[in-house]
């Protein structure tokens, strides 16, 4: 897929994001491409669970993961996600050194890292580094790249290449969306792709969200849902998703039972 029909595939999301519903012949003006084209688009939105196709165009799909600003995310579920951020940090030993992606969940780990010594730590979430400056024993090393405003993230290929130069213990991945069968997805390809590059990277990965992204799933691939070594969440949890995942050797661990 070129980055021109990944961006136009995005810019479509936001669009219903937006407006709730799309119409062929105005997404082909807006974008100056084919009908054929933006059928295309649809089709494949459809198919990976974006879109629900209507007459003339197509409208949201309410299962979908879309990429909702940060502040807003971090009002949603709060007292959970503290409570998944306390349970994630008991997995840290001194001298360990971490990955903590962006997202609301994966804040609520930073602070419990007060316990902990000789920590390095490196982020592509600008709001976690800030909060991370204020622990003098944690060396803090920030991604560079292009900022996602709506996660206050950075991306791309600076961010990749100075990620494939290290190593770590293990990696705190955030999620948008967690199905079974579509994987750990988010909607933002470059953010999808630097996420990849942080599992690689990291000898543990352990994935951290509520109960409300189950289900729930977007067009970018970060990780089959039984690649990852654990699973931090709380009681919404599906019963088969649990057990399926206990199978496949995945560690579930329900925050609030």
């Amino acid at each position: 897929m070129s980055i021109e029909t990944t961006k136009r595939r995005e810019s479509i999301i936001k669009l219903l994001y937006d407006i709730g519903s799309v119409k062929v012949e105005a997404l082909s003006k807006y974008f100056g491409v084919s009908s054929v084209t933006i059928r295309s688009d649809l089709r494949y939105l459809e198919k990976e669970g974006c879109v629900s196709r209507a007459h003339g165009g197509a409208k949201i799909n309410n299962r979908f993961a879309f990429d909702r600003p940060l502040r807003l995310k971090g009002r949603l579920e709060k007292e959970i996600k503290i409570r998944i951020g306390a349970r994630a940090a008991e997995f840290i030993q001194d001298g360990d050194s971490l990955i903590i992606d962006s997202g609301s969940t994966t804040a609520e780990i930073v602070p419990h890292l007060t316990q902990y010594r000789s920590l390095v730590v490196m982020t592509n979430a600008l709001n976690i580094a800030y909060q991370l400056t204020e622990y003098d024993d944690i060396e803090v090393i920030v991604l560079g790249g292009v900022i996602r405003r709506n996660s206050y993230s950075l991306y791309g290929s600076t961010a990749e290449q100075q990620l494939s130069q290290y190593r770590f213990n293990t990696v705190f991945l955030g999620v948008d969306g967690f199905d079974l069968e579509a994987g750990i997805t988010t909607p933002h390809a470059g953010e999808a792709h630097l996420n990849r590059i942080m599992c690689d990277a990291a000898h543990q990965i352990i994935a951290v969200t509520d109960g409300s992204k189950f289900g729930r799933r977007s067009f970018c691939l970060i990780r089959e849902s039984h690649q990852i070594h654990r699973l931090i969440t709380d009681r919404r949890i599906p019963e088969h998703y649990r057990r399926t995942l206990t199978e496949q050797g995945v560690d579930v661990i329900v925050v609030d039972e």
